[in-house]
């Protein structure tokens, strides 16, 4: 695999237009700006770890940015799709992951059908960049895509609720939202965390269980 391109830091925080994060252009214009201070810029090893403990999971990763964790997987051979729903973050992740850039799509991953079952979706900046009206349809959607016995693990940002993104959640808020479909497996502090997210997140395995998946409606 070739060396990834990897984005150029900002200076300073510039001044956007757009301030709902639940819209596309939000993202699409800090992206075009190169404002990514959640962006690693490489993959962390407890998702190698963990990747390599489940080799024949294939993986879906939504809202992937600069997808570099989609990159690693490629190119080890593994079977993977990265979305995100604003151009410029799908631009710039297929920019930088070069000859796997294929894997990366853009699309709402509220209606994204992947070509696979997914065995693992992978969660990293995803749930915390959600204004919080959205964490019923995300928890109710990560069950619609994932068959029982199949897993969501990741980073997860915990911490008293504030203005974001990005927007952490408490501990107990993440088990209410979760619990009714996913049994918790795994949880472990997180490993060289980027400064926006240092001391809060918590890698966390949940389990797919066989609750019925109850329709929440869009959030407003």
């Amino acid at each position: 695999m070739n060396e990834p391109v990897r984005p150029t830091p900002p200076q300073g925080v510039p001044e956007f237009d757009t301030r709902d994060p639940g819209l596309a252009s939000f993202w699409e214009e800090r992206f075009s700006r190169g404002f990514t201070p959640w962006d690693q810029a490489g993959v962390q090893p407890q998702f190698e770890a963990f990747a390599a403990a489940h080799p024949d999971a294939a993986v879906l990763i939504p809202g992937c940015g600069n997808a570099w964790e989609a990159g690693w997987l490629a190119g080890h051979g593994r079977t993977v799709r990265a979305i995100d729903f604003a151009p410029a973050a799908v631009a710039s992740a297929r920019a930088a992951l070069g000859e796997h850039a294929a894997v990366v799509e853009q699309a709402d991953f509220y209606t994204y059908e992947p070509p696979f079952a997914p065995g693992w979706i992978f969660e990293r900046a995803f749930l915390c960049a959600l204004p919080p009206a959205h964490y019923p349809r995300y928890a109710q959607r990560m069950a619609t895509l994932l068959k029982p016995g199949a897993l969501l693990a990741g980073y997860f940002f915990i911490g008293e609720p504030q203005k974001g993104p990005p927007f952490p959640m408490r501990r107990d808020q993440i088990d209410a939202l979760l619990s009714p479909y996913f049994t918790l497996l795994d949880e472990q502090p997180a490993v060289r965390s980027l400064p926006v997210f240092e001391g809060r997140e918590r890698w966390m395995t949940w389990q797919r269980n066989d609750a019925r998946v109850e329709t929440v409606a869009p959030a407003t």
